[in-house]
């Protein structure tokens, strides 16, 4: 941990607001970034950015420095995206069964071309990627997002989530087999054969409303298109594929700034306690 961070860290515990405000722009997008891959929606993920960062902030005082501030705050956001009733409740409870079904409905048999469709293409590998983890239950699920997907040293997760190293393996591996194989067999971005591929879902998806033309949510300008991922995933060998999948994703910056916002309510302007909004 920088000098700097530290200097902010502890001017923050002391009450000095424009520190505060940077100490939570400094961890935003990290801890967005983990809320979307864990729960996908993006209104979900945003509320539960500000929850943990509220917790983050009012804990603050807790922070010891015996481990990275990063690692500290990443366990409050596991903590959070583990245990908190709200996050339980709104889990889909997907299986890998139901969501293959759900994949091979309504495939159009040979897809027409368009220019316009790259964005779409992308916004439904994006969306379709990181849906697949919710087939995952919430202890493999951020297992996997933190060792492959956000590619943690194997220490620093089991840290984050508080367990031994060998237990943290075991889940990662568990996890990393069951989205391996899924990839394998059915995402067309991986398997030449695969029932399912975006060009061919893509109708489905779009009548079902699951990607809209007028309201992309993942898929921007000048990231890599669906061809891009493609040709890449075709390049490497058939076992890293699901990995090139999962990591090529935009930034997922938090929409917002939070820091003002929250400071605000650590100050008592706009507080509610977390026992009122969970």
């Amino acid at each position: 941990m920088s000098d700097y961070l530290k200097t902010q860290i502890e001017d923050a515990k002391n009450g000095d607001r424009a520190a505060l405000e940077a100490v939570v722009r400094d961890v935003q997008d990290n801890v967005h970034r983990l809320a979307m891959r864990m729960l996908v929606n993006p209104d979900d993920a945003l509320e539960a950015t500000q929850e943990i960062l509220i917790t983050v902030v009012t804990k603050l005082s807790t922070f010891e420095g015996k481990s990275a501030f990063k690692t500290w705050v990443y366990r409050v956001a596991v903590n959070y995206l583990l245990n908190a009733k709200k996050v339980r409740d709104r889990d889909p409870g997907l299986s890998f069964e139901v969501f293959r079904e759900d994949l091979h409905a309504g495939l159009v048999t040979d897809p027409a071309p368009s220019g316009e469709e790259d964005l779409l293409l992308s916004e439904l590998r994006i969306s379709c990627t990181m849906a697949m983890l919710l087939c995952l239950d919430l202890k493999h699920r951020v297992a996997y997002v933190l060792g492959d997907v956000l590619e943690f040293d194997h220490t620093e997760a089991a840290d984050i989530l508080s367990i031994s190293k060998a237990n943290f393996r075991q889940r990662l591996s568990r996890a990393r087999n069951e989205v391996v194989a899924f990839t394998s067999a059915h995402c067309g971005l991986a398997t030449n054969n695969a029932k399912c591929s975006c060009p061919r879902r893509l109708p489905a998806a779009v009548n079902l409303g699951r990607v809209q033309k007028e309201r992309l949510v993942y898929a921007q300008i000048g990231e890599p298109t669906y061809e891009d991922v493609l040709n890449q995933a075709r390049s490497v060998e058939k076992s890293l594929r699901t990995l090139i999948l999962q990591r090529s994703m935009p930034a997922l910056t938090c929409p917002n700034d939070l820091g003002a916002r929250l400071a605000e309510i650590v100050n008592g302007e706009s507080w509610q306690s977390s026992s009122d909004r969970t």
